[in-house]
């Protein structure tokens, strides 16, 4: 959808003008891959007006396939405006405007499987689920159990806002159990679910392969069962490493699957950030760790360039914004605990050439 950044802080009654540019979270997703050298697919459904066309040719510009995606005649492409403050405070405000629009049309008879049956791996957001009727059984659909379906990754995406005419917490739930691979901030495990910690989300969540519980500033914890979700590969060990670098620990699942066995939990801190924009970093933390599945790292790997993703996007205005270099990065989620813990990203990080502060 089209999203309005503000020109200024303040609240909507107060900012005079604003930014047009991209969003959601799914796109957001897609482009992000792209600019990191995947090749992705966005499927959608955007009006046949001026804003739709700004969509499509902003995303395709990102190197991300689009031929897939629908226009509807009769109905808008959302749009949202929002403040510039970060989400979790009561100063954000959002105002979307999507009721009756072209997304909210999306359903399992304008969608079909076949446009999303071919790739390795099948990104999807509860924000999606919350639009209509027909956005959810679309969801229900593409999480339900099938042979030789993609590696289904969900993001809980938890919008009270989106959610006030329905049961928004049990449907989240709902769909996160049929993927392989879930995000969900500890903080909106707690306001949708009343759950606390890693270990009680996992206790309600004992189906996906792959939980990633991330935790702001704090960092992300990976509850993963029955290896990784994909192929891979062992990063060797870091000479001079604590002994605890590289263990991770193991812990029962309780309510489970039999065959699921036990967890492997690997708790990877965050570098220090100086934010610029607090907005974004959640579907680029997701698109990080989806790049580095793809690449078939360990568990410490994937959440680093989870990380450095969403690094890159708090750095910079706007809820899209340049990868660093897969070398680059490869560069930063090499370095042994104690120098990425002294790791510091400011504005400008992603360039080769600019500072990165490992005092």
């Amino acid at each position: 959808m089209v999203t309005f950044l503000p020109s200024r802080p303040g609240s909507l009654a107060d900012v005079p003008s604003f930014t047009r540019t991209i969003g959601g979270a799914e796109s957001n997703v897609a482009c992000a891959l792209a600019a990191a050298g995947h090749r992705t697919r966005w499927v959608g459904r955007v009006g046949r007006d001026g804003f739709g066309d700004h969509l499509l040719d902003a995303i395709a510009g990102y190197g991300v396939d689009v031929s897939a995606v629908g226009r509807d005649p009769a109905r808008p492409t959302g749009v949202y405006f929002r403040t510039a403050t970060d989400r979790a405070t009561d100063a954000h405000e959002v105002v979307y405007y999507r009721a009756g629009s072209a997304a909210s049309a999306m359903s399992p008879a304008t969608v079909p499987y076949d446009s999303v049956a071919d790739g390795r791996i099948l990104h999807l957001s509860g924000i999606t689920a919350a639009l209509s009727a027909d956005c959810l059984a679309l969801m229900r659909t593409l999480t339900a159990p099938r042979p030789n379906r993609p590696l289904v990754s969900f993001d809980v995406n938890h919008r009270p806002g989106l959610w006030r005419d329905g049961p928004g917490a049990g449907v989240l739930l709902e769909l996160a159990r049929g993927a392989d691979l879930v995000f969900v901030g500890e903080d909106e495990a707690e306001d949708a679910w009343g759950l606390r910690g890693p270990a009680a989300v996992r206790a309600a969540l004992p189906e996906p392969a792959v939980l990633v519980v991330k935790r702001g500033g704090a960092g992300a914890v990976v509850l993963e069962r029955g290896g990784p979700a994909l192929p891979t590969r062992t990063a060797p060990a870091v000479p001079g490493a604590p002994a605890s670098a590289g263990r991770d620990t193991v812990t029962d699942v309780p309510g489970a699957p039999a065959s699921a066995g036990r967890d492997t939990v690997t708790d990877v801190p965050a570098p220090t950030v100086d934010i610029v924009a607090p907005v974004g970093a959640g579907d680029a933390f997701a698109a990080g760790f989806l790049s580095a599945t793809l690449r078939g790292l360990g568990a410490r790997d994937r959440v680093r360039h989870g990380h450095l993703m969403a690094a890159a996007a708090l750095t910079a205005p706007g809820d899209l914004a340049a990868p660093p270099r897969r070398a680059h990065a490869d560069r930063l989620v090499a370095l042994d605990d104690d120098a990425w813990g002294r790791l510091h990203l400011g504005p400008g990080w992603t360039g080769e050439d600019q500072e990165v502060r490992t005092p």
